[in-house]
């Protein structure tokens, strides 16, 4: 979404709330100066992508002590 920085300055709890879903870009003049963005975004979309990943029976000791022993 984009916005100005005037729609910003006078609607800026509704853009608080709505950059917790989505990245909105502030512009002036016509040019983008600035993003409002969820600080979590990235760890959450991460996350939900080495979902799966891993087997079941994963051993995380195991896997530390075999990256720890190949320094």
């Amino acid at each position: 979404m984009s916005i100005t920085a005037t729609e910003l300055k006078n609607n800026l709890g509704k853009y608080l709330v709505l950059s917790a879903r989505e990245d909105i870009f502030i512009t002036k003049n016509g040019k983008v100066v600035a993003k409002l963005t969820n600080p979590y975004q990235d760890r959450v979309e991460t996350a939900k992508s080495l979902f799966g990943i891993l087997p079941q029976d994963a051993d995380v000791r195991a896997a530390r002590e075999e990256r720890l022993g190949a320094e």
